[in-house]
C-alpha cells in the first residue's frame, strides 16, 4: 500500500463523495457517477484516475462501458496501520468522560 496516495485520494470531498457513492451501489459506469456528482465527465474521470491510482476504486469493461468498484482493502490497510492502534480502552474513558460533560452543560 502506498499510504500517500491513499491520503491523497482521500483529502478531497469530491473523491470521498464518489467512494460513498460506490459503497451505496457498486459497479457504477462513469454517466452515473457523473449524474450523482454534477460535474463533467473529464472531472470526474480525474478524480477516478487518482482513486485508481492508490487502488482504491477498480474497473471492469463490460461491453462499451468501464465500471466503477471500491476496493476496501487499502482503508482497511489504514485503518490497521494508523486507527486501530489508538483504539483503546483510555478513548473509550475520554468519549464517556466528554458525553458525560457535554451531558451536564445541556
Amino acid at each position: 500500500m502506498d499510504a500517500d496516495k491513499v491520503f491523497k485520494a482521500l483529502a478531497d470531498p469530491t473523491r470521498r463523495k464518489l467512494l460513498d457513492l460506490l459503497c451505496e451501489r457498486n459497479g457504477q459506469p462513469l454517466g452515473q457517477l457523473c449524474e450523482n456528482l454534477g460535474m463533467a465527465r473529464q472531472s470526474a474521470t480525474q478524480h477516478l484516475g487518482i482513486l485508481e491510482e492508490a487502488n482504491l476504486v477498480n474497473t471492469v469493461k463490460r461491453g462499451r462501458e468501464k465500471l466503477h468498484f471500491i476496493n476496501p482493502v487499502p482503508l482497511h490497510e489504514v485503518y490497521e496501520r494508523w486507527v486501530r492502534k489508538f483504539e483503546t480502552e483510555r478513548l473509550s474513558l475520554l468519549h464517556e468522560l466528554k458525553n458525560e460533560l457535554e451531558g451536564e452543560r445541556s
